[in-house]
């Protein structure tokens, strides 16, 4: 079942589950665009291909807010202001991590590499060639008997940068193998979820922040987040 969050007529935003791919790829699973393409058919009783932009994107096993569009208008300006403009936009997300950070609150910045063939970023303490400076701050939230939960608040947005910047730091995100995490998660997701995006509406201007909880079927999450509220 598709968890709409936010919906107008310029724009669509849901809370995707860890398995969910956002747009196709080589594996061929259905991807979320589909299902809210479907949605908004079915919804509006719409004829023919029904449009839908894809002006951002969550990586498969990190749940949270994606945002579609609804018109081309929006997704134009979307587009630019994700490429152009992130200082326009804050994006929140929550991790859980087996260690904890030698600080409670701190700004950290390293340069990252992406590897295209590994699918997987470096990070480095030091500006280095081929590297892009990568800005996060996270402060902790919680913590249970075995875990963390860290708000993350991302200046950048690079190719794996939260899960490769904690990573850096001595805190893979629980699950997270491909960065260091001693096992994986049931269902092979991670526990990073995109908690919330505030930007300016593409077409009204006016500020909106879209939030989503996360996937409380699983028992830590619960745990954070009832400990929360």
């Amino acid at each position: 079942m598709l968890e709409v969050l936010y919906e107008d007529n310029h724009i669509i935003a849901v809370n995707k589950k860890i398995s969910d791919i956002v747009q196709a790829d080589k594996t061929g699973d259905i991807p979320l665009a589909e299902e809210v393409k479907a949605y908004i058919k079915k919804k509006y009783n719409k004829p023919g291909e029904v449009f839908l932009g894809v002006p951002h994107r969550v990586d498969r096993p990190v749940s949270g807010v994606v945002i579609f569009t609804r018109t081309s208008k929006a997704l134009t300006r979307l587009n630019k202001m994700f490429q152009e403009h992130e200082k326009e936009i804050t994006k929140i997300y929550w991790a859980i991590v087996g260690n904890l950070p030698s600080e409670d609150h701190a700004l950290l910045t390293h340069y990252l590499v992406r590897d295209q063939e590994k699918n997987k970023s470096y990070a480095y303490n030091q500006p280095k060639s081929g590297a892009k400076e990568a800005k996060l701050e996270y402060k902790l939230l919680g913590s249970s008997q075995r875990y963390y939960l860290l708000e993350v608040k991302l200046y950048t947005g690079r190719h794996h940068q939260i899960r490769c910047q904690l990573a850096k730091i001595g805190c893979p995100i629980k699950g997270d193998l491909k960065y260091g995490f001693s096992r994986s998660n049931e269902g092979g997701g991670i526990s990073l979820h995109a908690r919330s995006i505030s930007f300016k509406h593409p077409v009204t201007q006016e500020m909106l922040t879209i939030t989503a909880n996360p996937p409380i079927k699983d028992p830590l999450w619960k745990v954070f987040y009832e400990g929360m509220h």
